[in-house]
């Protein structure tokens, strides 16, 4: 076999169908998020404004978590130096599960390198600590959820986005004596909605199942302590098992599972996930322990945070542009062709310093092609003035069609 033809083949067919996907290297200035320095491919420098981030809140640049991320770095130096296991735990990491286990009401948490890494190292082990596990999974799950299903080699049901009859289907379908487990988000993240939490939560008491609840793109913005959208609910209690991020709200690096003590004491005990890997640095566990200390105090930036996706949302409906909107914090405007999401994509950076990244398949299906922003508290007024006039003209410009894609 030609493995470099295989290779070249395989990146020319993502070509030919609008879907590579271009990195831009760009530079954080502290202190001036969303503000940023583009290099372009010639050397040449540009200032630009990130759209697309998920520094949600814009807390990679707080003060509070800077100087806990500097006194550590003096304290104790780089790395954590080994495996939890081995040397890789530190007053560190202790210190943040019990800042994530207080935030969600769970008596522990767990921390791995990120979220994908706990979606999929948990997911893939529960089967080996509930033998004949079925685990019931949302169709628009996470990728790192899917993957961790599919490599447990337990059995598993699919059920239709937010469907919680079809759920029922399928949970009546099963012996009702096997062990259950129901996957689903409460923001999924490309569409902006939000999960039916507490109807699967019901259903999944009423069937003697588990719940295990991603809240990647809830915690820190959703709920009086930000523990997301399960404690605005008032409902995290009858969650199992909560997954979260540190590396978007909370503006660091790492994720984590919170749940009671022996469901983490199991997992830690018998994911190689997070057995057999590194721990993050403490320096990094430092920082998020203190960006999540904040949060659990600063309603008022949450506050500004949906006042900001508001505004943005009702002055792009105003122009007539196909949005989706499902009431949270992520505004998505569907182009609906590839090659002309990269196009506005790439003109509007070079032409109005306004970065955004266009989303395609296989992230979302074919015909739903779009760009993605992310309104932060730090988007000011003028900026999203600027970002309006980009848009507006960019889309007469390319002759799309306004309001009738978002279906």
């Amino acid at each position: 076999m030609n493995y470099d033809r295989a290779l070249a083949e395989a990146i020319d067919r993502l070509h030919e169908e609008g879907r590579y996907r271009t990195f831009i290297d760009i530079e954080r200035r502290k202190g001036q998020f969303p503000h940023a320095v583009w290099t372009k491919p010639d050397g040449t420098e540009q200032e630009i404004t990130v759209w697309c981030g998920n520094d949600y809140l814009g807390m990679g640049q707080h003060p509070v978590v800077l100087q806990a991320m500097h006194d550590a770095l003096e304290a104790t130096g780089a790395g954590s130096g080994g495996t939890r296991n081995i040397s890789g735990t530190t007053v560190y990491h202790k210190a943040l599960e019990e800042e994530l286990a207080d935030l969600h009401g769970k008596e522990a948490a767990l921390v791995f390198t990120s979220a994908y890494i706990a979606n999929d190292a948990t997911l893939s082990t529960l089967p080996r600590l509930f033998p004949g596990l079925i685990i019931y999974s949302d169709e628009l799950n996470h990728a790192s959820m899917i993957e961790g299903i599919r490599r447990n080699g337990g059995a598993k049901r699919v059920f239709r986005h937010n469907d919680v009859a079809h759920l029922r289907e399928l949970l009546e379908a099963d012996d009702p004596d096997a062990p259950k487990l129901i996957a689903f988000e409460s923001v999924y993240s490309m569409d902006g909605d939000f999960g039916p939490i507490e109807a699967l939560v019901d259903l999944a008491e009423e069937f003697g199942a588990l719940t295990y609840l991603d809240e990647v793109h809830a915690v820190g913005m959703y709920g009086p302590r930000g523990g997301g959208v399960s404690e605005k609910l008032g409902i995290a209690h009858r969650v199992d098992i909560i997954n979260g991020t540190l590396g978007k709200a909370f503006g660091v690096m790492g994720g984590y599972i919170a749940a009671s003590a022996r469901m983490c004491d199991a997992v830690r005990s018998y994911a190689p996930g997070f057995i057999f890997t590194t721990s993050i640095p403490p320096v990094v566990a430092a920082g998020a322990a203190a960006s999540v200390r904040h949060l659990k105090t600063d309603q008022a930036l949450r506050d500004l945070h949906q006042e900001r996706a508001k505004v943005l949302k009702l002055r792009l409906k105003g122009l007539g542009l196909p949005i989706i909107d499902h009431g949270s914090h992520i505004v998505p405007v569907i182009v609906g062709d590839p090659v002309h999401t990269k196009k506005i994509s790439d003109m509007l950076l070079s032409d109005f310093g306004v970065y955004v990244q266009p989303i395609n398949f296989p992230t979302v299906p074919r015909g739903t092609e779009r760009l993605r922003f992310t309104p932060s508290p730090v988007h000011d007024p003028k900026m999203l003035d600027g970002l309006v006039h980009a848009m507006d003209s960019l889309w007469s410009h390319c002759a799309l069609n306004r309001a009738e894609l978002a279906g």
